[in-house]
């Protein structure tokens, strides 16, 4: 829920995006992999898989590129669900999707809300820079941007509370300078480990973490948490 109508929050100098699934549409990959593999559960179990395995290996102390990882989860999926494995440049058609999503209708209103309200906006993901530039050029919204960062400089993936802290050192802003924003309920969980206020956005089947404490603002599209986030209430 929001903050309390009583109570006006410090205002953040800047708002950290995360981009896949927050900004970005993730309906083209929802819809291509399961065509894919002919099993019509196989993009949740991919997605999951991507993600899980993105923090194995920050566990570990290794480190493979988040493009990698997905078509190795690609393999895992095929295996979990008994499916036969996707050929190499099948697996290269999908994962290059996530470099062709279209941007969610409501995010170009919101971003420019924040922007007209005087907020720095910064690009935050798990995806290597390269990809992350692609992905912004592609949904038309990479203008909205002061920069965007990746976890590939530190190449440790949130929500590890290092991730974050890296971002801010990257920014120079100490971490109530900062608001994440996100629809993942482990990305808000772990900015608010690493001392940063969040706003999570209820995207489609995206829930918080009940034993992480409450984002500091919550919204069903953009424009109503950058209406939340520019009140600060």
């Amino acid at each position: 829920m929001p903050a309390p109508a009583s109570s006006v929050l410090p205002r953040p100098k800047v708002l950290l995006f995360d981009v896949n699934e927050t900004l970005l549409d993730l309906s083209k990959l929802k819809r291509a992999v399961p065509k894919a593999f002919g099993n019509k559960h196989a993009f949740k179990q991919w997605f999951g898989l991507l993600l899980q395995y993105s923090l194995v290996d920050t566990v570990m102390g290794a480190y493979h590129p988040f493009g990698q990882i997905a078509e190795a989860a690609l393999d895992m999926t095929a295996d979990m669900l008994e499916e036969k494995r996707l050929p190499p440049a099948k697996k290269q058609e999908l994962v290059g999707l996530l470099k062709q999503l279209p941007a969610h209708k409501d995010v170009p209103r919101g971003l420019e809300m924040l922007l007209d309200a005087g907020f720095r906006l910064v690009a935050f993901t798990n995806s290597p820079r390269a990809t992350l530039d692609e992905q912004l050029r592609y949904a038309g919204i990479i203008h909205y941007f002061e920069q965007g960062l990746s976890i590939d400089t530190e190449q440790l993936y949130k929500p590890h509370r290092y991730a974050y802290q890296a971002a801010l050192q990257a920014l120079d802003i100490g971490p109530d300078e900062a608001l994440l924003i996100a629809a993942h309920g482990w990305d808000v969980a772990g900015a608010h480990h690493a001392g940063l206020r969040s706003g999570f956005l209820a995207r489609p089947g995206q829930t918080l973490y009940p034993l992480a404490p409450l984002p500091t603002y919550q919204g069903k599209d953009l424009p109503t948490l950058a209406r939340q986030i520019i009140a600060g209430r």
